[in-house]
């Protein structure tokens, strides 16, 4: 038996869990959520107890801190030496990974020269990387990319038409993101279909979000792009639009092409829209007392992802399973009812009321009813077993 950390950098958050391997038992799993916000949330669960903490956490650095003090400070471990193993998620491997790998020199060097490619987390990652070895200098780390999964595309769904020469030369094409949340849910989502089956599309909605159509277990086409900035509306992304729209607003602003490129991944989508906040919860809150932009926000959103849905089905030839996970997905009726309500009449779904409601908080299950064309499920993503997999297997850890 031993220990392995898994560990989840997103935009905004710092997710982990510490295995048992290979049993694959949870010993303890935690967040940090809204980090750069003020009221951040740090929370984690050990022996069936949650502990939580709301304060100020600047960046993702403090977040790495904040864990290993507790691990130690309320004796889940009696040493961080009992930590044999960490496995990051990483978001953007580029053309130089097509399967996880043992961090070095060299893929540290790779994945910092991608940070353009996912600005708002493959930086993250590396924080919690280097963060992680000044703790554990002997422990051995591995990266999972995100882009693996979707290597199965074919040319016409992951090319952009663009000159050519930009995707031979620059390698510009779609490399999509969340892949190891897709593979994950494709694996948990195959005992939802019936003999015959094989069609998935597979709504992996939180702070980001992307959508993937699977058929036989195998990545179709994803939405997002080049980078995190493309496909569905998300918290702080614009998603796509009119590839005029950016010179438009440097021509207008006189803002750089730099700037207009941070706005439209840290400034827009749901915050953009609402004005209220990149976090789903509040602009709901403040859509219940009435802001009518926080009410336009939420349409939009659930238009943009009922656009994928109905562009995947197309796609697939027709879907067996739908389903919703991250954290939207898991953890919120509202947008998800709001989605469905938008591909109700076009694709046949039919959902329950009261099940949509009762699936959250890790809860999993079918929310679609018996007369449903076709079968929606609510199934938490667990990214970090998939991860916890790859380190024993990559690291030789006994």
């Amino acid at each position: 038996m031993a220990k392995i950390m898994a560990v989840n950098a997103g935009s905004s958050s710092l997710k982990f869990k510490l295995y048992e391997m290979p049993e694959e038992k949870v010993i303890c799993s935690g967040i940090a959520e809204r980090i750069g916000h003020e009221d951040a949330i740090f929370s984690y669960k050990y022996n069936g107890e949650k502990t939580e903490t709301i304060c100020s956490i600047p960046d993702h650095a403090l977040a790495v801190e904040m864990l290993l003090e507790a691990l130690v400070d309320e004796g889940i471990v009696k040493s961080l030496d009992e930590i044999k193993g960490i496995g990051h998620r990483i978001v953007q491997g580029g053309s130089y990974f097509s399967h996880s790998v043992e961090f070095n020199a060299d893929t540290e060097k790779k994945i910092e020269s991608l940070i353009p490619l996912a600005p708002l987390h493959n930086a993250a990652h590396l924080i919690g990387f280097r963060a992680f070895k000044k703790a554990l200098p002997n422990v051995g780390q591995i990266a999972v990319f995100d882009t693996a999964f979707h290597q199965t595309m074919e040319p016409q769904d992951y090319l952009f038409p663009i000159n050519y020469e930009y995707y031979e030369k620059y390698g510009i094409r779609r490399y999509g993101a969340h892949g190891t949340s897709h593979l994950y849910l494709s694996q948990a989502g195959a005992s939802y279909l019936k003999p015959g089956q094989n069609k998935m599309i597979i709504c992996h909605i939180g702070s980001g979000a992307s959508i993937t159509a699977v058929k036989d277990g195998k990545c179709v086409a994803t939405s997002m792009g080049l980078t995190p900035l493309g496909g569905i509306m998300m918290g702080t992304r614009s998603g796509d639009m009119d590839p005029s729209v950016f010179n438009e607003i440097v021509k207008v602003t006189g803002k750089s092409s730099e700037e207009v490129f941070q706005e439209l991944n840290k400034k827009s989508g749901i915050l953009g829209v609402s004005g209220v906040s990149n976090d789903t919860r509040d602009v709901e809150a403040a859509a219940n007392n009435g802001d009518k932009r926080a009410i336009l926000a939420i349409q939009l959103y659930a238009r943009r992802i009922a656009d994928y849905i109905g562009q995947y089905y197309v796609r697939l030839g027709g879907c067996d399973l739908l389903i919703f996970s991250a954290g939207v997905g898991e953890n919120a009726p509202m947008y998800r009812a709001k989605v469905l309500d938008n591909i109700k009449e076009a694709l046949g779904v039919e959902y329950s009321e009261d099940l949509n409601q009762e699936m959250r908080f890790g809860k999993e299950g079918l929310i679609s009813t018996k007369d449903s064309k076709i079968q929606v499920a609510v199934i938490p993503t667990d990214e970090e077993v998939m991860i916890a997999r790859d380190c024993v297997s990559i690291l030789n850890i006994k």
